[in-house]
């Protein structure tokens, strides 16, 4: 019996150098982890990053934020305003508590340093186009930086609404569990657990798993009573 091929991940990368987007291609147009990957396209500014894209509708865009038209969170709004099952995986060389918060802003699904690894990059690829939101160490720790000093009154209030299964659905969701992976851990059907994330997102006014994944750990900061 033959085995069903998996189908490959589809990417654009964009990135403002031609030496980076080459490396990229090669790098992952060989790669041999769990999941293919098929490049289907590159760009090296904001404008032909969302071009692109909406001509290729790859699974992943594999996005930098320094670009010559502007940056990469421009472009990760255009793009997921557009495409919105399309998943941005930011890949840089800097990072600061300001551009991991307006990544998350942005609606982006990951924030990598360039100084992954081959394999690092190639795993978290294929977590990020399975529905996980996937952050560098150094970016996780910008973000329990960021929110050291605890949520914003209207942040804890919004917070305060939840329901205990809703901010166990929460609690999930900052782990980067999909929806299926959800519903397999608390028992409930996909479509509950689609029911919980609505209300959540309408709860906490927001939109992206991203921002619920920053609440969250606004919350567990504040309680926790660090400073």
């Amino acid at each position: 019996m033959t085995a069903t091929a998996i189908a490959p991940i589809s990417l654009v990368i964009v990135d403002d150098s031609e030496l980076v987007r080459t490396g990229l291609k090669t790098l992952l147009g060989h790669a041999s982890g769990r999941t293919p990957m098929k490049i289907l396209g590159e760009a090296h500014s904001v404008a032909s990053a969302v071009a692109e894209t909406l001509r290729q509708k790859p699974d992943v865009v594999l996005l930098d934020i320094r670009l010559p038209d502007g940056n990469g969170f421009e472009a990760c709004r255009q793009i997921l305003a557009k495409l919105p099952d399309t998943r941005v995986l930011i890949l840089t060389s800097v990072i600061d508590d300001n551009l991991v918060c307006e990544a998350m802003s942005a609606g982006a699904h990951g924030y990598l340093l360039k100084e992954i690894d081959a394999p690092g990059l190639c795993k978290a690829i294929a977590d990020v186009a399975e529905g996980k939101f996937i952050l560098d160490p150094a970016a996780t720790a910008s973000v329990l930086n960021m929110v050291r000093h605890g949520a914003p009154q209207s942040d804890q209030d919004r917070l305060a609404s939840l329901s205990t299964q809703e901010r166990r659905v929460l609690a999930l969701v900052a782990e980067g569990k999909t929806n299926k992976e959800i519903a397999d851990a608390m028992e409930l059907s996909d479509k509950t657990v689609k029911n919980y994330l609505s209300n959540i997102f309408e709860k906490l006014q927001i939109s992206r798993r991203s921002q619920a994944a920053v609440l969250f750990a606004s919350s567990k900061t504040n309680r926790s009573g660090r400073p």
